[in-house]
């Protein structure tokens, strides 16, 4: 009785370490609001400057790179410029467009809320890791084996991957609003739908490969995560660059926007860079929960929707890497697979476990 009281008062610390990171991490969504608000202040305007200056060096050196015609005629030599011709690339590679300055825009006191956000973001962080914690404690094996437990720990994954770039000094702080805001709405549904009181494993679950195939899929999860916010970012910011060169003028908000925000390559690079690194390790990841399979239902693969949607998951991120080296798969069509293959994984976490009858059907729902 006394062992049963503490782990249910761990529990209700660790919810009320839950509740109070997701106040921190208000505090923090609304100074990176304010980095944004004052950065707009800023006139930037290098992507327009940097196409125009391409444009016209391009133009300047048509005509020496143009062929003559030479006729003759009567004796008599005539020069003759042949037509000019107008070459469209499909895919532009834009790689003089320079990256924005950052949410900041370079304002000063942008940069200090946006510091000031980081820093909240940080303690929200230590926060919802002790969160996670606590809660492993209380119920005595991993803090994963429900739809709230795998949630919590999947944001705290992802702020954890956004932080841990900014440690490798990445210049990554245009990630911090919509990843704050992606993480309170996740812990908002967690807190009040999928929360679930804490209980032992069933007998499926009871096993090491738990330590091994769970938390390598929050892994996963976070950084596919974070690779699918750079192609969102990576299909605006390409349609806007697209739109200037093409001679438009987009509107002023929308220019403050986008011109504080990485270039469409760097965010192209920044996305693939993730996604390749993770892609082995999700492989991995079907592996040992098919290994886990065989010690539990005693087969490595029963094309159940779980195992189907996972399936699915690791075929859209292969054609992604397999699109990216292919010419005419390259830039917009490579990130719409990527976008796939992380709508997949939600899908494979929040589809099954709901709407499916499927022995992974456990999420406490």
């Amino acid at each position: 009785m006394i062992l049963a009281a503490a782990d249910e008062g761990l529990a209700d610390f660790s919810n009320l370490l839950v509740y109070s990171s997701m106040a921190v991490y208000v505090l923090a969504f609304l100074a990176f609001i304010t980095e944004w608000i004052f950065g707009s202040r800023s006139k930037v305007a290098r992507t327009a400057a940097a196409l125009t200056a391409e444009r016209d060096t391009a133009e300047a050196a048509v005509p020496a790179q143009r062929p003559v015609v030479t006729v003759r005629k009567a004796g008599a030599t005539g020069v003759l410029d042949p037509p000019k011709v107008v070459t469209r690339s499909a895919t532009p590679a834009r790689d003089a467009v320079p990256d924005g300055p950052g949410a900041a825009g370079g304002d000063e006191q942008g940069d200090m809320y946006g510091r000031i956000a980081i820093s909240l973001t940080v303690l929200a962080f230590l926060m919802h890791l002790t969160a996670v914690v606590v809660r492993a404690i209380s119920v005595e094996r991993g803090p994963w084996g429900n739809m709230y437990e795998f949630s919590t720990a999947f944001s705290m994954v992802v702020v954890g991957v956004f932080l841990a770039l900014l440690a490798a000094r990445r210049n990554v702080r245009w990630l911090g609003l919509p990843l704050v805001t992606t993480v309170l709405l996740d812990l908002g549904l967690a807190t009040t739908v999928l929360y679930t009181e804490s209980a032992q494993l069933v007998p499926a679950l009871d096993s090491v490969w738990m330590w091994i195939h769970v938390p390598l899929a929050i892994l996963c999860g976070g950084l596919f995560y974070v690779g699918a916010v750079g192609s969102v970012l990576f299909l605006v910011r390409d349609r806007y660059e697209a739109k200037i060169a093409a001679g438009g003028t987009p509107r002023p908000l929308t220019t403050s926007v986008m011109e504080r925000l990485p270039s469409s390559v760097s965010l192209d690079k920044f996305a693939y860079r993730i996604n390749a690194a993770v892609f082995p390790v999700w492989t991995f990841t079907i592996i040992a929960g098919a290994i886990w399979a065989e010690s539990a239902w005693g087969r490595y693969w029963g094309w159940d929707p779980k195992e189907v949607w996972s399936f699915i998951t690791w075929v859209a991120y292969a054609a992604y890497l397999h699109a990216r080296a292919t010419a005419g798969w390259k830039g917009r069509k490579a990130a719409y697979l990527a976008i796939a293959g992380f709508v997949a994984f939600l899908i494979n976490y929040y589809g099954v476990n709901i709407f499916f009858d499927s022995l992974h059907s456990y999420g406490g729902v």
